[in-house]
């Protein structure tokens, strides 16, 4: 039996930059950070021949052909894990629609997963290129690559998107105690409902020529945040995130709308310094900046709405249980 436990993210600065119709142009920057909120995989060997897959639903078949679950489906492709394998996903949070890139998560960790049941250790960049391959390229999906990327790495990263394809991984440099303070800064209000992203995701890819000076700021914003943060300024990283989302909602027409301003903005009106909505908008999680002292009164305004606490991880997706029974693996 393998289990793997996969964080899933939020980004700072730079979303949208890295679609590869901007960044094999411009070059793309994103800055992020892994969560301690988690996708766990795990795969057992079964005595028959069957694959047997749990998650919000429940799949047993007799081919790979026949799975309904395009991620599991694909990842054992990608691997070479055939059959005779039960694979069950458990997610900490609604493990679709969150905008905690989710599903790139699951698809990180089953790649993680299926590996270690076979023996290979893999290295991030293996796991988060080889993720990108089955969501964009087999799968079709309108996404982004960060998602992929820092579900593998882990930490608080810039990410650099080269016009050659390359993807540049750096660490946000901060001391122990920095890195607390800037993370017991930030509070996550689920907005109470998920979306389907892949519709917002869809129009904002259609729209990067027309958008291609917003991206460019925002791709600045990045190496900006990694900035601020590096030289202790952690309070800038308020005003920037509101810069942000300002931007950002320009991308596309579906990102905000009235209901998501009006929580936004009582936030703003208690206290909080800045925010966005995670991932591609319209539902999912408010990230917010606000100091400890003005916390109380933005979570009375947000009443309405489920706080979850949270902290920065430093890990990324990793084996956490490993017993394979080599009499039973297949030649």
């Amino acid at each position: 039996m393998i289990i793997t436990q996969t964080p899933l993210r939020i980004s700072f600065a730079g979303g949208g930059t890295d679609f590869s119709g901007f960044y094999l142009q411009e070059t793309g920057r994103v800055l992020s950070t892994a969560l301690d909120k988690y996708l766990f995989v795990i795969v057992k060997q079964r005595f028959d021949n069957k694959i047997y897959v749990n998650y919000s639903q429940k799949e047993i078949v007799d081919h790979i052909d026949d799975l309904q679950h395009e991620l599991v489906r694909e990842t054992m492709r990608k691997t070479g894990v055939l059959d005779g394998v039960e694979i069950t996903t458990l997610a900490d949070i609604p493990s679709e629609g969150s905008g905690l890139g989710s599903s790139s998560s699951i698809t990180v960790g089953l790649l993680n997963a299926l590996y270690a049941y076979q023996g290979e250790q893999v290295p991030a960049e293996r796991l988060a290129q080889e993720a990108c391959e089955i969501e964009i390229d087999i799968l079709g999906k309108p996404i982004g690559v960060q998602d992929q990327y820092i579900a593998a790495y882990g930490g608080l990263r810039l990410f650099t998107f080269g016009k050659d394809g390359t993807v540049q991984a750096d660490r946000v440099e901060m001391t122990d105690t920095l890195r607390r303070r800037f993370s017991n800064n930030l509070m996550l209000f689920f907005t109470d409902r998920t979306r389907q992203s892949s519709a917002i995701l869809e129009e904002q890819k259609t729209n990067i020529k027309d958008t291609n000076a917003v991206l460019c700021q925002m791709r600045d914003q990045a190496l900006e945040a990694k900035a601020f943060l590096e030289a202790g300024r952690v309070d800038a990283m308020g005003a920037l995130l509101d810069r942000g989302w300002q931007l950002k909602k320009s991308l596309a027409s579906r990102i905000s709308d009235d209901e998501l301003d009006d929580m936004y903005n009582r936030a703003r009106e208690a206290g909080a310094l800045g925010g966005k909505i995670s991932g591609a908008g319209g539902g999912g999680f408010l990230l917010l900046y606000c100091p400890p002292d003005r916390q109380d009164a933005v979570a009375e305004a947000l009443a309405d709405y489920r706080e979850m606490p949270f902290a920065l991880e430093r890990d990324g997706s990793k084996v956490i249980f490993n017993v394979r029974r080599e009499g039973w693996l297949k030649e």
